[in-house]
């Protein structure tokens, strides 16, 4: 579906040339540093930011001040233990960073997820999606002036936070995902409270419509701000919204459907022009589309009730917490599997559709219990890279409008 602009005023927006006549300054060329500490840089991201005046002339990302080494943490762990370190990723949405990593070492392996796992993946999954974008409009509001809209958003976010705590017993850096499924089934309390959540939310996002979309100053700051065409973003490899902001109909849901997503009744919303204002639009519409369906893995999980939410595979799947609790045997299995799970030999990748784009997992193994070479690929660092293309030519207040509407997490990026 392509996204329609129902506001448009023609004057307003900051001039794609700028007239140097009366300006002292022009011709003396000034580098400033924004970040790493600078809030609007969403995280430790330190930018090397050369002026002509009030123009940006160039524009260069210094990441790596949140390195952690979790690609070759994952090989020195093994397998199993590196399920926790996946939450720290894109810290806004583990439970996404957990099933792509999951899908991953399942396709190794030749693992089968039932249906009821899978559905309960695919409601995580939206339900992190809408949390994520809560984020992104709550944080790139106040950076733009819109303080009532960070409140608004972390309402709901929090009612989210509310919901996974009642299912895995953390707010946050949940690690809920097994090999093979899930931790546990969703009770019908929990579902109650995510059928009241999702019933609601619609009303909510038309809120911050009616706040943000039809604004005049929402509108300047980011109409024909950091246009990124159909060309252009597939060749800095962006995807997710970035990409489909400036035009491009590619889902990972629809192309490459996983967890069962080609059974789903969704739309993917795509813009026409590519600028700040676009990709704002996406993210919205795409709020309500993993609302549309949350509420059907909802539906599907009262029609699957009682069927199991883990694979039965003796070789690398972690036996039901019960069965550990009242079979030495299964304790024994259990312990095998964390400590030495060992996974055949081969290669595979596994890609998923998360918040910021294509979100990747490349594992290679020798069959023993720890990767030979472990890879992510983190939708963050191509958002990242596109800021110099975006930023180039425009007045340095645009760089906060730029950096919000790429959407990245630190974590993701550096690794």
């Amino acid at each position: 579906m392509t996204i329609t602009r129902t506001f448009e005023y023609a004057p307003g927006a900051p001039p794609d040339d700028f007239e140097y006549e009366d300006d002292p300054v022009h011709g003396e060329v000034m580098q400033l540093n924004m970040g790493p500490q600078h809030p609007a840089t969403h995280g430790v991201l330190r930018l090397l930011v050369e002026l002509d005046g009030e123009i940006i002339r160039r524009t260069e990302p210094d990441v790596g001040y949140l390195h952690r080494g979790k690609e070759k943490s994952c090989e020195s762990l093994g397998w199993a233990k590196f399920f926790p370190h996946t939450d720290r990723l894109d810290y806004v949405q583990p439970l996404m960073n957990n099933i792509g990593y999951a899908l991953a070492l399942e396709k190794l392996a030749g693992i089968d997820v039932p249906e009821r796992g899978q559905v309960v993946r695919v409601l995580l999954m939206e339900i992190s999606r809408i949390a994520a974008h809560l984020i992104y409009l709550g944080t790139t509001g106040i950076d733009l002036g819109a303080v009532t809209m960070f409140f608004n958003t972390f309402k709901e976010r929090e009612k989210i936070y509310s919901i996974l705590d009642a299912y895995t017993g953390h707010r946050m850096n949940n690690t809920y995902v097994r090999i093979g499924g899930v931790y546990a089934d969703v009770d019908e309390g929990v579902e109650a409270l995510l059928r009241e959540f999702l019933v609601q939310f619609p009303e909510q996002i038309d809120e911050f419509e009616s706040l943000l979309t039809s604004n005049r100053i929402w509108y300047d700051r980011n109409r024909d701000v950091g246009v990124l065409t159909a060309d252009e973003a597939m060749a800095w490899s962006l995807t997710g919204p970035n990409l489909r902001g400036s035009g491009v109909d590619h889902d990972l849901r629809k192309a490459e459907p996983y967890s069962g997503y080609e059974t789903y009744d969704f739309e993917v919303p795509v813009g026409t022009i590519g600028d700040c204002y676009d990709r704002y639009l996406v993210r919205v519409e795409e709020m309500r589309q993993s609302t549309r369906i949350a509420l059907q893995a909802l539906t599907r999980l009262a029609e699957t009730r009682g069927g199991e939410v883990l694979a039965e595979d003796r070789r690398y799947v972690l036996p039901p917490r019960d069965r550990v609790q009242s079979s030495m045997e299964e304790l024994i299995f259990q312990f095998k599997i964390v400590t030495d799970l060992r996974l055949p030999a081969g290669r595979a990748y596994h890609g998923i559709e998360s918040s910021k784009g294509e979100l990747g997992f490349f594992v290679a193994s020798d069959g023993s219990s720890k990767p030979l070479r472990c890879h992510i690929r983190a939708p963050g660092l191509m958002n990242v890279q596109a800021i110099p293309l975006l930023a180039e030519g425009r007045l340095f207040s645009d760089m906060v409008a730029i950096i919000g509407s790429l959407d990245f997490v630190m974590g993701e990026v550096d690794r």
